[in-house]
């Protein structure tokens, strides 16, 4: 991941509106969730909603499709692994073996576990 694309990824989830759809964007996988049922369970007017998922679609964070009149919006578990990677990328002056592992996401039905850039390199 590039600078700007970190920087850009931070912007976007530095603000507790944004925080929030992409936890909960995170917490329905890779299938994502329909805008109407965000705005619901996060209590957001939908003009809202338009300007936050705009802001974490331009940073990369998530992907939009329609479904019938339903605009799905899905987390991009590559991107938000990079940038967790970026922020890692030099743990522990370069022996990540000191450092205590890093959690990589693997949506549903995979297991979790604990690598970082360096191991997986």
């Amino acid at each position: 991941m590039e600078t700007l694309n970190a920087v850009a990824a931070l912007a976007a989830l530095a603000q507790d509106n944004r925080l929030d759809i992409f936890r909960l964007l995170v917490k329905a996988g890779p299938e994502g969730m329909a805008a109407g049922q965000v705005a619901e369970q996060l209590g957001l007017a939908p003009n809202t909603l338009t300007f936050h998922f705009d802001r974490l679609r331009f940073a990369g964070l998530v992907t939009v499709r329609r479904d019938g009149r339903s605009m799905i919006y899905a987390a991009r578990f590559a991107a938000m692994n990079d940038l967790v990677a970026f922020l890692t990328e030099n743990c522990c002056q370069g022996a990540p073996e000191k450092c205590a592992a890093v959690a990589v996401c693997k949506p549903r039905g995979a297991r979790h576990e604990a690598v970082s850039r360096a191991r997986r390199r």
